[in-house]
């Protein structure tokens, strides 16, 4: 791919240009599924705010978004931080299991303040393992992978190859492998950030209620487009 001797790209600079490579990967997507995890965390009495770090605790490489809390009888709602303050106000006091929840700075908010230990169930996304910056050749390095499926593995090669021929001096080969790579993370990203298949993306549903079977909509009965 790369007619370059290692006196004019050092190794170490190479490994630094895959491990930016790896990054555009990881963070081109908030919710990529190999990074799905599901952990749980224990409440103290008394206590509301939790921070991601003692939520993400059971992770080895911690979380880095939350998507749903529930406790062992009932899925917890989210609500907007201004309108969970409205409702549960400071100057009140109010325990009990938690039913809703709130994210602001990092920190998840229960509401109402747990009153007791109790387990809150969590679903998320993961840090991803961080890319190792002292790839060297070496027989260790044989099972060393980055912390994606293997078909993302030649986009990897695909951004450093970008970056050389930048460093070269030589903006239009640099231009082609950068425009490669953009076009393979995109075909990836249609294949693993896709919708789930149980879950099919829905537009113009609109949820019945007890006035709708009184009084019918004339455009009720498509349901909806499902893609």
């Amino acid at each position: 791919m790369l007619d370059i001797a290692e006196g004019d790209i050092p190794n170490s600079v190479l490994d630094t240009f895959i491990a930016q490579g790896f990054d555009a990967i990881v963070y081109s997507e908030k919710r990529w599924p190999f990074f799905e995890v599901s952990t749980t965390f224990s409440t103290v009495a008394d206590q509301s705010d939790y921070t991601l770090s003692a939520v993400g605790t059971g992770i080895t490489q911690g979380m880095r978004e939350i998507f749903s809390l529930r406790t062992d009888d009932q899925i917890c709602q989210y609500v907007g931080r201004d309108l969970a303050d409205y409702n549960y106000p400071l100057n009140t006091s109010g325990s009990g299991s938690p039913t809703h929840w709130s994210w602001w700075d990092d920190t998840v908010r229960l509401y109402p303040t747990p009153s007791s230990v109790e387990t809150i169930y969590v679903r998320g996304i993961r840090n991803p393992t961080d890319f190792p910056d002292t790839m060297d050749g070496s027989p260790s390095d044989v099972n060393v992978y980055p912390d994606l499926p293997a078909p993302f593995h030649p986009l990897l090669s695909m951004y450093a190859a970008s970056k050389a021929y930048m460093q070269q001096e030589d903006p239009m080969m640099a231009a082609q492998y950068d425009r490669l790579f953009q076009v393979e993370l995109d075909n990836l990203a249609r294949r693993f950030a896709d919708t789930p298949a149980p879950q099919p993306m829905m537009l113009n549903r609109r949820q019945r209620n007890v006035n709708d079977f009184v009084y019918p909509k004339r455009y009720e009965n498509s349901n909806g487009v499902i893609f």
